[in-house]
């Protein structure tokens, strides 16, 4: 009896346990995102056609995925299903489909903002926004994992990682010129966590396991592409043609990035929730901005200790937030 009994205790911990690895790698991809389309938008000399092209070849990739793979496909139909019955079991709704503007609106961000402010002024901006607003999306119950009540402890590992970031970032925060554009990302965070719990909702509603977060991550990024299409149009008339597209093929992964972990995300939040999602994505976005730093240094932005002893704290974070739901679950 007491073996059986801890057995889905033991199991609920090595949930949660690959659920914060899995965040820690979604954001060190968003790290890399940020890059490569902040130089995507700084070449382009529009931040508007750089999140076109990343979410156009996200939406390809996808795409192809479901003509491929017959699951995936059926996990759309459920998602269809879903919406198209107002009395499904599963409580989906319309609205919680188009989660793709949020992204679409933080991947626009980051091709405008990410070579004025740099990589981790932007991130300090993007976690501000954040680490706040999903302690009250899990309170309000947004995300599949359940509402989930204000602690303590979470509200304290809140505090330490916006902490973290700031620390890591303290270098360049005494250049106030360019922080009032901080705002973009900073409402771009705001709307990650809403983003993260509505696809969780979706991707839990399309079932299929690992074929269900895909579709999840499909339905994102083809909302996201249309709203993006008609955003550039107006760009269009309104600015004129961008600059030629770079030659550079490394500057057309974003995409492809924002596929992994838009669909990593969609699946590890029903395990985590959207509170311990987002501090494992800090976590991990502080560590891959330190590698790129220290692999590809730039002359102007040099490793400092500030930078190492923000990543540090924020692994405390991580901890501190999760400690409860270990407990818990």
């Amino acid at each position: 009896m007491t073996v059986t009994a801890h057995r889905p205790e033991a199991s609920a911990r090595r949930q949660q346990a690959a659920g914060l690895a899995a965040a820690f790698g979604i954001g060190a991809l968003f790290a890399v995102q940020s890059r490569l389309n902040g130089g995507l938008g700084e070449l382009l000399g529009d931040g508007v056609l750089a999140a076109l092209i990343s979410f156009g070849t996200g939406s390809v990739i996808l795409a192809i995925a479901a003509a491929l793979v017959p699951g995936i496909r059926r996990s759309l139909a459920n998602v269809w299903h879903a919406i198209r019955d107002p009395q499904n079991a599963g409580g989906l709704r319309w609205w919680q489909c188009i989660g793709g503007l949020c992204g679409a609106f933080l991947v626009t961000t980051q091709s405008f903002t990410v070579h004025v402010l740099g990589v981790a002024v932007f991130i300090v901006a993007v976690v501000a926004g954040q680490a706040g607003s999903s302690l009250i999306v899990d309170r309000l119950g947004f995300g599949p994992a359940g509402r989930q009540e204000f602690t303590t402890l979470r509200i304290v590992g809140a505090g330490i990682a916006v902490v973290a970031v700031v620390l890591a970032v303290s270098d360049q925060l005494g250049h106030p010129s360019g922080l009032l554009l901080a705002i973009l990302p900073a409402l771009g965070g705001v709307a990650t966590a809403v983003q993260q719990a509505i696809n969780g909702r979706v991707a839990q509603t399309a079932e299929g396991g690992r074929h269900g977060a895909v579709a999840a991550g499909a339905i994102n990024f083809g909302v996201g592409f249309v709203a993006l299409l008609i955003v550039f149009g107006i760009d269009l008339v309104l600015r004129g043609a961008p600059n030629p597209l770079p030659s550079n093929p490394w500057l057309y992964l974003g995409g492809a990035c924002g596929v992994i972990f838009m669909s990593v995300a969609a699946a590890v939040v029903r395990v985590v929730g959207v509170f311990v999602l987002g501090l494992g994505t800090i976590a991990g976005q502080l560590v891959a901005s330190l590698a790129i730093d220290l692999l590809a240094p730039a002359a102007d932005k040099p490793v400092t200790l500030p930078v190492i002893a923000g990543t540090v704290l924020a692994f405390a974070a991580v901890v501190v937030a999760a400690i409860p739901n270990l407990r818990r679950r």
